[in-house]
């Protein structure tokens, strides 16, 4: 069922259902129809241009719903798309929710999205004052509803990149640690391009002279661009924070190959002494005075012993064992 919901609203209350296959219904003041349907067929949307007015350009971007975020105003009518956005796993997927507005009719056609505008409807049901405003107040909490879905995403990457965050800290990253934080980075990147072209709807339904919106409802769409700023900013914040748990790790890797450089070079070094030493006695000269010595064996053994040791404390000492 494509229709969700489809309500005229008087006075602030809810009143009876409407089809869309009926004519549209003569309203005055601030009485308002309505309509929200999910992925709706193209034929139903036509329906509703004809009745409503909706422009054909708005219907046919609100049917392929491939949309940016935007603004645009048709004559005495306001089209906005926004996008929506939720976590699957590592994953952010979006949709897209369309919005006409009208002096007496708000229509939202969602695709994709995970959540639904009953709780919207219900909050704002539940604030005559609100509805008795008209449409734009609507439009407001739809698209305060839609940045609000922003943040339980953001802070949940944020959880899982302080995670591994800590992880690095205690052990050295693996290759599939590595490879997830690459897939978050990448999913904020594109989260980026999102916000930005929100951004600009908030900003433009506050600063611009717009159809359908009352002055007095400005200060609530300023309320979401602070919103929408403020996921961007997280947003830009744990990109840092994924950039520096990678430099980290990187400068932790390579202390730990130069302190087993060092290690190495240490113990090649104390084993350099009777290496040189056997060396020496192993070649196959008659005349080598020291092997008619008669304690020399013992000699050499003490030299040796003495000099490896002399060479382990001077390492210890220093750090590189």
């Amino acid at each position: 069922m494509t229709i969700v919901a489809s309500y005229i609203y008087s006075n602030g209350k809810r009143g009876r259902e409407i089809s869309i296959d009926e004519p549209r219904p003569p309203l005055t003041g601030n009485d308002f129809v309505w309509i929200g349907l999910h992925e709706p067929a193209a034929e139903e949307l036509e329906k509703l241009a004809k009745t409503y007015g909706l422009h054909e350009l708005a219907v046919e971007d609100a049917v392929n719903a491939h949309q940016v975020p935007k603004v645009e105003a048709y004559g005495d009518q306001l089209f906005v798309v926004a996008k929506t956005a939720y976590l699957d796993g590592d994953k952010i997927k979006y949709g897209e929710t369309a919005i006409f507005v009208g002096q007496h009719h708000i229509i939202s056609v969602r695709h994709g999205s995970a959540r639904g505008h009953a709780e919207v409807r219900a909050l704002l049901e539940a604030s005559p004052q609100l509805l008795i405003q008209g449409p734009d107040y609507v439009l407001h909490g739809i698209i305060d509803f839609i940045v609000d879905g922003y943040l339980p995403t953001v802070q949940t990457i944020e959880d899982r990149v302080l995670e591994m965050e800590q992880k690095m800290l205690a052990n050295f990253l693996e290759r599939e640690q590595i490879r997830r934080l690459f897939r978050l980075r990448r999913q904020l990147i594109l989260f980026g391009r999102i916000l930005g072209p929100m951004s600009e709807v908030a900003g433009k339904l506050v600063n611009l002279d717009l159809p359908c919106l009352d002055k007095k409802a400005k200060p609530f769409f300023r309320d979401v661009l602070d919103h929408v700023r403020r996921v961007e900013s997280m947003v830009g914040g744990l990109r840092e924070v994924i950039t520096s748990v990678f430099e980290a790790s990187n400068l932790l890797e390579q202390q730990r190959q130069g302190v087993i450089t060092r290690q190495l070079a240490s113990w090649a070094a104390i084993l350099a002494v009777p290496t040189a030493v056997a060396g020496i006695y192993g070649m196959n000269f008659e005349n080598m005075p020291e092997l008619k010595t008669e304690y020399g064996y013992y000699v050499v053994l003490g030299a040796i012993v003495a000099l490896c040791g002399v060479l382990y404390y001077r390492f210890k000492k220093v750090g590189w064992l």
